[in-house]
């Protein structure tokens, strides 16, 4: 294994090369690849532009990471990717990507219910625009659009990530959505996926926090629920309750029938001697 990383404000480099084989043995945790050979790098240049009253800085990045099986020396998987990113002197961002992208699929592979992606090698590029809202607003988070190839086929999807709404200094939502059209020989399908947060700060050591969660995939609505108290330095309370419901078990689109539900209770206590 080697690395090299050069992060400077105007300039960076980057190169890295990884050789796992087939008897490796972790020993804990655990590896999502065996038997491979990984390399890894990226340029940078990324200048900042003091002639403009709105721009900060500039960047442009192209990166590279591909695997190889060790033994047969056999291309498994590629990504090259460019991206170009204006900085704003307040805090947004606009970014354009560009990426490359080729996968080997050894066996065939579901990617959606009621469709399978056949065995074989896949090459595919795409590309992505966002805007990127800073954190020091009221309301900041992401807005993106992807299009172009997608495994056999094409992929359309819009998405808001990253978001968060301050409604008072305790008060705050964060919200998340994202929808992919996929169109593809083997089938069409679509995904949604919607989240939203909700904390509100009683204290510095007291929050209350829900999450509610949608995903078509699954066709589950979950739902999770939070109460945190610090009630003496380095001790905790927490309360939390969940449950997960099937939007659609036996292909009715109103029905929540409870799939689990659930509550615990956890003390932490800090005995200092």
């Amino acid at each position: 294994m080697g690395n090299f990383s050069y992060n400077g404000d105007r300039y960076g480099l980057g190169s890295g090369y990884v050789v796992v084989e087939d008897n490796f043995n972790p020993e804990i945790g655990f590896k999502r690849r065996d038997n491979f050979k990984q390399y890894d790098g990226f340029a940078r240049f990324s200048p900042r532009i003091t002639s403009s009253d709105r721009i900060r800085r500039l960047v442009f990045l192209a990166h590279t990471e591909s695997y190889w099986s060790a033994d047969e020396q056999e291309l498994e998987t590629r990504a090259h990717g460019f991206n170009f990113t204006a900085e704003f002197e307040q805090g947004d961002a606009f970014q354009i990507r560009l990426n490359d992208e080729f996968e080997m699929l050894t066996k065939t592979f579901r990617i959606a219910p009621g469709v399978v992606l056949q065995s074989g090698d896949y090459d595919f590029t795409s590309y992505e625009f966002s805007y990127l809202w800073g954190t020091q607003r009221d309301f900041s988070g992401r807005l993106s659009y992807r299009g172009g190839d997608f495994w056999s086929g094409t992929n359309k999807a819009i998405g808001f990530s990253a978001g968060r709404i301050e409604l008072s200094p305790q008060l705050s939502v964060e919200p998340s959505y994202s929808i992919n059209k996929v169109n593809l020989p083997e089938g069409d399908f679509q995904t949604e996926l919607g989240r939203v947060r909700v904390t509100y700060t009683i204290s510095p050591r007291m929050y209350f926090s829900g999450l509610m969660q949608y995903n078509s995939t699954q066709s589950s609505f979950s739902t999770n629920f939070r109460f945190r108290w610090e009630w003496a330095p380095g001790s905790e309370l927490f309360v939390v309750y969940s449950d997960d419901r099937d939007t659609n078990p036996f292909d009715r689109p109103d029905s929540f029938e409870l799939r689990n539900r659930g509550w615990a209770i956890k003390i932490n206590r800090l005995f200092q001697i």
